[in-house]
């Protein structure tokens, strides 16, 4: 018989439901010595190596809109943003738990969709979906991750190891989540504007600037040339909260100032083309967007210019300083913006 395009959850039950969603495990690893099917997971660490455990959660209405936030994207997102939290301290992702409260207006298939996500993110940052929980819930979807990670003592970087004169970099570009949902946001409007049941906005133009916003990626790249070359930074940092944010925290855990050249933070032509039709500061995206998934680590002048020739995709925007404690930021047209940590 033919599956059924739309199968409410209490049609099978959440006990059929947990045992079609167990097939998207993402990567099988040796340490995991027991993963779903059991009350916990069970891993095992390496000797001499320190365990890490991050986790996430995403409420529906306040951290993603469904109307424009696949089902399947939100899962990969999801898992991206624990992920990187490891790889900000310089580790190596383990094992995910997934938990998930679903109202009944959701579908198996919906539900299937997200883990379908979650499983491409964890195949493609090598790690296996070990376990969690799955119940009802009234009106909201709620999910949340946890993520296990392992490293070597010696290779572990925190956020307060920022030394005087280290310099500030990050990679990738800034900014351009923000403009991704600032377009979403857009269309959304247009939708509810035009009165239509169904709307297909075209978003060819802004491909780049929407896909960082629903799917973005980790920089798991930069931890493996930080294991190849030797290389280490001093203090780390994830982009999530936005620069000036996650920066003070780098600043503040360290004890130290911070001066940022705004001309130097990497910024999309996307990213500024979509705050040129808002008629909007693109340096607000910059600076404020958040969920860009971009590192934000401090290091020496000699490892920067090592670093630089295996790994490319980074840019200096700053100094870390011990001469004020607090954030300057150079505009570059003969202004300093000051802000206290």
């Amino acid at each position: 018989m033919k599956e059924k395009e739309f199968q409410k959850v209490q049609e099978i039950g959440f006990g059929s439901l947990i045992e079609k969603l167990s097939g998207y495990s993402g990567k099988k690893r040796e340490e995991i010595l027991q993963g779903i099917g059991d009350d916990a997971a069970v891993f095992e660490g390496r000797k001499g190596e320190i365990s890490l455990i991050s986790s996430e959660i995403f409420l529906e209405g306040v951290h993603f809109d469904l109307s424009y936030h696949p089902f399947q994207h939100l899962g990969y997102k999801l898992v991206t943003a624990a992920v990187s939290d490891i790889y900000a301290m310089n580790a190596h992702p383990l094992q995910l738990l997934v938990n998930i409260a679903i109202p009944n207006k959701y579908s198996v298939q919906m539900v299937e969709q997200f883990y379908k996500g979650v499983d491409a993110a964890c195949k493609d940052y090598e790690i296996e979906v070990s376990g969690g929980d799955t119940t009802a819930s009234h009106q909201l979807l709620a999910v949340s991750v946890a993520v296990t990670g392992s490293t070597a003592k010696e290779n572990l970087v925190y956020r307060k190891g920022a030394k005087d004169k280290d310099l500030i970099c990050v990679t990738g570009d800034l900014g351009s989540a923000i403009a991704g949902l600032r377009i979403l946001m857009r269309e959304k409007k247009f939708w509810k504007e035009s009165g239509q049941e169904t709307f297909q906005p075209d978003l060819d133009d802004y491909e780049y600037v929407v896909k960082r916003q629903l799917i973005p990626a980790a920089r798991n790249e930069l931890l493996k040339v930080f294991e190849e070359t030797g290389l280490k930074p001093e203090s780390m940092i994830d982009l999530t909260q936005g620069l000036v944010a996650d920066a003070k925290e780098i600043a503040k855990a360290s004890g130290l100032g911070l001066d940022i050249y705004s001309p130097a933070v990497p910024i999309s032509l996307e990213t500024r083309k979509v705050a040129d039709e808002m008629k909007e500061d693109v340096d607000k995206y910059a600076f404020y967007g958040g969920e860009d998934y971009e590192m934000l680590f401090t290091i020496s002048e000699k490892n920067a210019e090592e670093l630089r020739k295996s790994f490319e995709d980074f840019s200096v925007i700053g100094t870390m300083t011990a001469e004020h404690h607090e954030m300057r930021i150079n505009t570059g047209e003969d202004k300093t913006i000051q802000l206290e940590l």
